[in-house]
């Protein structure tokens, strides 16, 4: 069975992430203090504080999931979703003490499409058919 439209772009999303903190690893490791230690705050839900090495294992990480959703393979998708979980459960305190405005709408905005993700990768037929007939 052919992979889903969505799934090839949800794939290419996570393999950016890995991408980007691939390079904000190396780019904190090359030249200490040319990156704040935030640059990779949205993808690594805490842990930016641990160092380059951890941005550079999430980023692995985002890698390996977005190369699992290209070839299929059932445990990526629930990587996934349960990044994206993660993801949406780190945002609710934040969207809880944004101010009114850009900040509320620009948190509620990555909620949804976190959900939205999250939910055509465990409902939506063709991608539940496609992972299935991988197996």
């Amino acid at each position: 069975m052919q992979r889903p439209t969505g799934v090839t772009i949800i794939a290419i999303l996570f393999g950016t992430a890995g991408a980007y903190l691939w390079i904000v690893g190396a780019v904190q490791l090359i030249s200490p203090g040319t990156l704040s230690l935030m640059a990779g705050k949205q993808f690594m839900y805490g842990l930016e504080l641990a160092g380059p090495f951890m941005a550079l294992l999430i980023g692995a990480v985002y890698a390996l999931i977005g190369g699992g959703l290209f070839r299929l393979q059932k445990w990526s998708r629930w990587a996934a979703m349960i990044v994206m979980a993660v993801g949406i459960g780190w945002l609710v305190p934040k969207i809880s003490m944004a101010e009114l405005g850009v900040p509320v709408f620009l948190y509620g905005f990555q909620i949804a499409l976190r959900v939205a993700l999250a939910w055509y990768l465990s409902q939506a037929p063709s991608v539940v058919d496609s992972f299935a007939a991988k197996s």
